[in-house]
């Protein structure tokens, strides 16, 4: 059984986040780790932000116009959008591996999943669909046709919103949380470890479920930083989104390897 050296200098949590992602053991399904986590996952983010910012911001700026002209399709643009979404992660886990191994990150790095593990990352954007859809059910129960012209854009489909549409929300918010967990590391563990869509997804559910509480306080800093980050005419937002694409890759890897 490993001692712990009392008389050791403390080590930070970035610093240990760091180095799960230079050395360690993988775990399958992920490992529990210290609520104080959700913090550094996003310290650690944002260490990789620095180092090509330049790049991030492109790379931000044209997946958001990519998602805008996409979404401008009649009815299937927001489906295409999440079939696509997934490889577009997909190839930025890889890219923020090579950028914390302080090798070449360009904007290349958004289509490297449209040559790497296409078929299984398109697979799990076709399972995010029909997730969604099933997420979306009790709303549309409830507001009928309403909902369509909602998601046409008619503004005057607001006026249809009433006491039953917003249960119709908190139910359907609450049926998005497990489709969340199950999403979140899904692209990590099919690029990095080859793993089946299903695989992919139940990992990825089990090693957020274990870590709800680290998840808490990534969501309520990532919240608190979206206000401060919307504040300059949303131009925050262009640091805001590459910190969270990359806090992804951080806290997989702290959550699936144990630090060597």
């Amino acid at each position: 059984m490993s001692q712990i050296n009392p008389y050791q200098p403390p080590r930070s949590r970035v610093a240990d986040v760091a180095a799960a992602a230079v050395a360690g053991i993988f775990v399958e399904g992920g490992r529990a780790v210290e609520a104080g986590h959700g913090w550094t996952w996003i310290a650690a983010a944002f260490d990789l932000f620095k180092k090509r910012p330049g790049a991030w911001i492109v790379i931000t700026i044209i997946l958001g116009v990519i998602m805008i002209l996409v979404n401008l399709l009649p009815i299937v643009g927001w489906a295409v959008n999440t079939l696509l979404m997934p490889v577009f992660l997909g190839g930025l886990m890889l890219g923020c591996r090579t950028l914390n191994d302080a090798g070449h990150f360009g904007v290349g790095q958004l289509f490297a999943g449209f040559s790497h593990s296409t078929t299984r990352l398109i697979a799990i954007g076709a399972l995010s669909l029909v997730g969604w859809i099933v997420v979306m059910i009790p709303l549309v129960a409830v507001m009928g046709k309403s909902f369509f012209a909602l998601m046409g854009g008619d503004p005057s489909a607001l006026a249809a919103l009433g006491p039953a549409a917003a249960i119709g929300f908190l139910v359907m918010f609450g049926l998005s949380i497990p489709l969340y967990m199950a999403l979140w590391f899904s692209a990590c563990l099919v690029v990095f470890h080859d793993a089946t869509p299903m695989q992919a997804l139940g990992q990825s559910f089990r090693a957020c479920l274990k870590n709800i509480v680290p998840f808490l306080l990534y969501g309520v800093i990532l919240m608190v930083l979206a206000v401060v980050a919307a504040i300059p005419f949303g131009l925050g937002f262009l640091v805001w989104a590459p910190v969270l694409i990359a806090s992804i890759y951080t806290a997989y890897r702290d959550i699936f390897y144990e630090p060597a």
